[in-house]
């Protein structure tokens, strides 16, 4: 019996020939990721057990993104000690405040590779599964304890696998996809499951698009949330990383838990309404919903695509009076190649507010806060009650696309509108 994705990375880090769902494993991890929140507790954590040393200096990467600039003393003395620690232990990768988030940067940067495994102090590290790397989160003591051991348990998974069929239509993007899955099976359909994303409309998905659903893997419940490596993901990463790259996916007899199918080809734009993320209706059903704030950007929707994508509707447009629309690219990177391009001048004509790149709004830590009484509608990936600002403020999750209609009519609106000819 052949192997899943996860089951192979698995064996693979854990040194045996094979693993099976249920089974429990030490295994190694290739590279650690901390930003200003995890990085800063879990080094304090290492330090209080009485470890002075990490494991291995080439394989942490730290990344400030939550909190920039730093809004308040605390924060900016919280980047300074990072910074502190980080030139003390020798680590070679310190991605510095303005660089992007997290999610963003460790692929561009060439730390991920297909059949890695990885782990990061942040719940949606699950994002660099879309290039087919085994990837998830972990808490404070996980972390000091693989800055320190250089390995973790695991539980070997099982896994679902997601056939997805179809074409999407003009106004619909991967982030509808992955509501639509959260709408239809619930967010705890992978809880401790790996998911594989696999199927015709897969296969079709830029690699922006597969970040897009690995990111949001987390949000129905998965340990991993994997996209076959295959040459879109060879060609992204040709030039930002010295070692070879190659395909990567799940053995043609491997087993899976359940397997369920989903055509995308009818699918309606689709919006996750308060306080939870499978609270998803389509479009057709939201009715009239008054938008105070509108954010384009996160780790799940910051990139060049999302914001050719919402551009497109915004030309020649205006933001409603009533409504602000904030937009902050996912990197340094993106955020050139958006001012290159032109697309910032569509925004800044529309009367939209740019920020630097980072977390912005979507944790409710600093920037765009919401509130009582107000209500966002995001491209982020959590909608939790108080997640940007006031526990009475009201936050909906739709795609960049739906986002930038919103702007312009100051409610909920569909995109699709915008995009016929």
């Amino acid at each position: 019996m052949g192997m899943t994705m996860a089951e192979k990375i698995l064996a693979r880090a854990s040194g045996r020939k094979t693993v099976h769902p249920g089974e429990f494993v030490t295994a190694k991890i290739d590279v650690i990721m901390g930003h200003d929140l995890s990085f800063y507790g879990g080094y304090n954590a290492m330090t209080q057990s009485g470890f002075n040393k990490v494991w291995d200096r080439n394989k942490i990467v730290v990344v400030i993104d939550h909190h920039v600039p730093a809004p308040n003393i605390h924060h900016a003395e919280v980047h300074r000690i990072m910074r502190e620690n980080v030139k003390a232990q020798g680590i070679r990768h310190l991605y510095d405040a303005g660089v992007g988030i997290c999610h963003q940067i460790l692929p561009e940067k060439g730390h991920v590779l297909p059949g890695s495994l990885i782990v990061g102090g942040d719940s949606h590290t699950t994002t660099y599964g879309a290039l087919g790397a085994a990837s998830c989160g972990i808490g404070y003591s996980e972390n000091a304890y693989v800055m320190v051991k250089g390995s973790l348990w695991f539980q070997v998974p099982e896994t679902i696998r997601f056939i997805l069929k179809g074409k999407m239509g003009p106004g619909v993007s991967s982030k509808d996809v992955l509501l639509k899955i959260a709408g239809q099976y619930t967010a705890e359909v992978a809880q401790y499951k790996a998911v594989e994303f696999a199927g015709p409309a897969a296969k079709a998905m830029s690699i922006d698009q597969r970040m897009t659903m690995s990111n949001m893997g987390v949000e129905i419940g998965a340990k991993f949330a994997f996209f076959e490596a295959d040459e879109k993901t060879v060609a992204f990463l040709k030039g930002r990383t010295k070692k070879p790259v190659k395909p990567f996916g799940p053995d043609e007899d491997a087993s899976y838990a359940e397997v369920y199918e989903v055509d995308v080809s009818s699918l309606e734009p689709q919006v996750a309404f308060p306080h939870n993320v499978d609270n998803v209706k389509s479009i057709s059903e939201v009715g009239k919903i008054p938008v105070q704030q509108a954010f384009i950007g996160s780790c799940t929707n910051g990139r060049m695509e999302d914001l050719k994508r919402a551009a497109a509707l915004l030309k020649g447009k205006k933001v409603h009076a009533g409504t602000r629309l904030l937009v902050i690219p996912a990197s340094h990177e993106i955020f050139t190649q958006f001012v290159k391009s032109g697309t910032i001048q569509t925004f800044l004509d529309a009367g939209a507010m740019i920020g630097t790149p980072g977390c912005g709004p979507c944790g409710g830590g600093h920037l765009g806060i919401l509130a009582a009484g107000e209500t966002a509608i995001s491209s982020s990936n959590r909608n939790f009650k108080g997640r940007m600002g006031s526990t009475e403020s009201f936050v909906y999750l739709a795609s960049p696309e739906t986002v930038a209609a919103s702007a312009i009519e100051g409610k909920i609106a569909d995109p699709r509108k915008y995009l016929k000819k």
